[in-house]
């Protein structure tokens, strides 16, 4: 295990054959492009990773009900662990330069961004309802609350409020989930961040990452097997139930 003073970790989510492989190429470029540097992944098979030696793999199980979109949180919450800032990057991401040594970014979420009501009403609309029922439940102001870009975003912890915008993220994607919405993660990271108070900012060291970067949105023509596909059609129907059922222990939150 390599030792670093950096304060900062990388992470991913590496789940399915093609993606763990995306993100064995992205560790590389990592290893190459940044030294010293942690690369945190919660994936489906840890040993994949186990011959890079900045990686640090854990073991891991789907929790979204029918997408993994939004347990980007899990390894977040891993990470400050051990760190005091998660760079959350998509596994389908080149490294084409080499980073700085030094990144710094402020506490909260750091993250290209827009307003959440423009940026919903352009991409899911459907959805618009079910959030302002959200917003109404969180008790916070739609205005001001921001769209967060979910291919490289960063949060930092301030205090306890790290763990409390993880916290919250998984109270509104499990509403979210049981209503059908099970992507636009961005949103849902929005009224979290929203509720606790923090601003969504853009930062010369996020610009910096986003510069030497290139997301290719492999999520366009992954294909998954056979095995995979039935894989994914019995687990959604078991995490939807087990969800529902756990959902009663808050009914009023997601049931009134």
């Amino acid at each position: 295990m390599m030792t670093t003073t950096k304060n900062f970790c990388f992470c991913t989510l590496a789940i399915g054959h093609a993606y763990r492989l995306m993100a064995q190429d992205l560790a590389q470029d990592l290893a190459k492009y940044s030294p010293g540097t942690f690369f945190y992944i919660l994936t489906d098979n840890p040993q994949d990773f186990a011959s890079q030696n900045n990686v640090v793999a854990f073991k891991y199980y789907q929790r979204g009900i029918q997408r993994c979109y939004n347990d980007k949180r899990f390894i977040i919450e891993r990470v400050f662990s051990d760190f005091s800032t998660a760079i959350y990057i998509d596994a389908d991401t080149k490294i084409i330069d080499n980073f700085p040594d030094e990144l710094v970014f402020p506490p909260g979420v750091t993250a290209v961004h827009e307003n959440l009501i423009e940026h919903i009403t352009k991409y899911r609309p459907e959805s618009l309802e079910m959030i302002k029922k959200v917003a109404s439940k969180l008790e916070i102001s739609l205005t001001e609350a921001q769209w967060i870009g979910e291919a490289l975003f960063v949060v930092t912890k301030d205090g306890g409020k790290g763990q409390e915008f993880i916290n919250l993220w998984g109270l509104i994607a499990t509403y979210a989930q049981l209503r059908g919405m099970h992507s636009g993660e961005g949103n849902l990271m929005g009224l979290a961040a929203a509720k606790i108070g923090w601003d969504v900012s853009l930062n010369d060291s996020w610009k910096t990452l986003n510069k030497l970067t290139q997301h290719l949105d492999a999520s366009h023509f992954v294909k998954r097997s056979r095995w995979e596909q039935l894989k994914r059609t019995f687990g959604y129907h078991y995490r939807l139930n087990k969800e529902r059922l756990l959902a009663l222990r808050n009914f009023d939150f997601y049931y009134r």
